[in-house]
């Protein structure tokens, strides 16, 4: 009876370590879903370590704070910015000029974008010009805009919309393209015209791809900023941190680009959590 005992015991035993070996594994298995709350934890580790670490080199003064100011530095700015005032003007100043340009370059990238996906001959007459243009740096746009949109808001709004534009117009007819050409003849089949099956089929089909396009696209256009505030701005993020720069407010360059990329971070979150509402049948990808 004890041998016997000891045989299921060590059969159990067997079976928790397998378990346990399963388990470990399936957090890094293809396409394997591993639960929300290690998800969150991995998203949270590496800023957290990287911090750690910032903190230990200004501490140890390995790097002096002209080149790296310390973490509690960099908090001390956001303070001053915060109470001042200075830093909601500017997000507001900012974030209003992202908005209009992003929406002027959707606007126009969106249903340009669907045509050269779906006929060839939109696809042939323009996509030589769009795939040239979208090589040209921004910067080099500039004097350009400016005599065109003169140093207002409009200039600002002008850079962003050309570093935005021809990248989503690419973006978006390859998500048109990837649309199973068979649900297309389905619909000739059934006798619709061009219009409905563009309403119909393609365009319901394909607005998960489209939406997930607008999402990364409109991060392109927060790394634009600082370059659409270069010249003439009187306000912003990117003229803050331009600014910073003449006087060599490192704290103020890190911070600014800190908070940069946090709404940035914010933003995607919306279009994802959006997305995820609007197009539930994509939820597993």
């Amino acid at each position: 009876m004890p041998k016997t005992s000891s045989i299921a015991a060590n059969a159990a035993a067997g079976r928790i370590d397998r378990r346990q070996s399963r388990r470990k594994k399936g957090l890094l298995r293809l396409r394997h879903p591993i639960p929300d709350r290690i998800f969150t934890s991995a998203g949270l580790v590496v800023p957290v370590v990287l911090v750690l670490l910032w903190f230990a080199v200004t501490a140890l003064g390995l790097v002096k704070p002209l080149f790296l100011p310390s973490p509690l530095a960099i908090l001390e700015e956001a303070w001053r910015q915060i109470t001042t005032g200075i830093l909601l003007e500017d997000a507001a100043v900012s974030s209003y000029r992202i908005i209009v340009g992003w929406l002027s370059a959707a606007i126009l990238a969106i249903p340009v974008g669907i045509l050269m996906g779906n006929f060839r001959l939109f696809e042939g007459a323009l996509e030589p010009l769009i795939s040239t243009v979208r090589y040209m740096p921004i910067v080099a746009l500039i004097p350009l805009t400016i005599l065109w949109a003169g140093i207002g808001d409009e200039q600002k709004i002008l850079i962003l919309f050309l570093g935005t534009f021809f990248q989503m117009t690419l973006m978006v007819m390859d998500n048109v393209k990837t649309i199973d050409v068979n649900l297309i003849r389905a619909g000739q089949t059934l006798g619709f015209s061009n219009t409905e099956i563009l309403w119909r089929i393609i365009l319901p089909a394909a607005l998960p791809a489209i939406w997930d396009t607008c999402r990364i696209t409109i991060g392109w256009t927060w790394t634009y900023l600082v370059v659409a505030e270069l010249v003439a701005a009187q306000n912003g993020l990117g003229r803050r941190i331009m600014d910073a720069q003449r006087y060599l407010a490192t704290d103020t360059i890190i911070f600014g680009t800190l908070f940069i990329g946090l709404l940035g971070l914010l933003t995607d979150y919306a279009f994802k959590r959006t997305g995820r509402s609007l197009f539930r049948w994509t939820a597993d990808r």
